[in-house]
């Protein structure tokens, strides 16, 4: 009995750390280039409540462990916007930003052009370039941004001519699931994993990459993880029941 209680406690808290996890990608389904995580789940054996006189094999319990979440790292949906600041990636790359925190990465390709001229995401970090900020002049117009990265403008009042304000820098990772989620949509980088130049993937002015989280599925995966948690409720509740009635039993003297 105590086994039971045991295994159906672990089954409800790798249940509970599975719903935060769906929770907050259906929370982010609208939000531009946001990766979904996964749940990672495995067997955990070891002795659980037994007597001492079962036999050996018969002492190892198997619990339910989740081991670890993982990035879905699917590239998302383009939606043009025909915004000439908004560019997504067609590849495996990522933009790199300049935060308060330090250098930080993010697929969300919907960037602005703040008061000081320079390139900056919807949430305020600058805008890496290959040799640092992108910064525009007050007279630039028509920004084009090529499929390398490169960003031109026109500039000049009277006599408008190409300039060249820098080139997007890009980034890869060879192991893309050691980033580490932040909040406002960025990644971390943690030691032993550099950014390297990523030359392969190119850039679509005017689109930005939506969600990759799949609304439909992650919520009827939330409606599965929520039954399957009362479920385990009701039979944590049939079996301590079970344990009371037991008890009451045992406690009654024959007259």
């Amino acid at each position: 009995m105590e086994n039971t209680l045991l295994v159906a406690l672990s089954r409800q808290v790798a249940l509970e750390r599975q719903m935060d996890v769906v929770a907050n990608n259906v929370a982010n389904v609208n939000t531009n280039g946001f990766k979904a995580e996964k749940s990672l789940f495995e067997e955990f054996l070891t002795s659980g409540a037994h007597e001492d006189n079962f036999a050996a094999a018969d002492r190892r319990v198997s619990f339910v462990q989740d081991r670890a979440t993982y990035h879905d790292l699917m590239q998302g949906p383009s939606e043009k916007t025909s915004n000439p600041l908004d560019v997504s990636i067609d590849g495996k790359g990522f933009f790199a930003v300049q935060t308060p925190g330090g250098e930080r990465y993010t697929r969300d390709g919907s960037f602005q052009i703040n008061s000081q001229g320079q390139l900056v995401t919807a949430g305020g970090n600058i805008v890496l370039g290959t040799n640092g900020p992108i910064v525009f002049q007050p007279t630039d117009k028509d920004i084009v941004i090529t499929a390398d990265g490169t960003v031109t403008v026109k500039e000049g009042i009277v006599t408008q001519f190409d300039s060249i304000r820098g080139k997007l820098r890009m980034v890869k990772f060879d192991n893309p699931q050691r980033l580490q989620k932040e909040g406002s949509n960025l990644f971390s980088a943690p030691a032993g994993t550099p950014a390297q130049p990523d030359v392969a993937s190119r850039i679509n002015q005017g689109f930005v990459e939506k969600s990759n989280v799949n609304a439909v599925a992650e919520m009827s995966r939330l409606m599965m993880v929520s039954r399957t948690y009362e479920k385990i409720s009701a039979l944590m509740q049939q079996q301590a029941d079970l344990r009371k009635n037991a008890i009451q039993s045992l406690a009654d003297v024959p007259a």
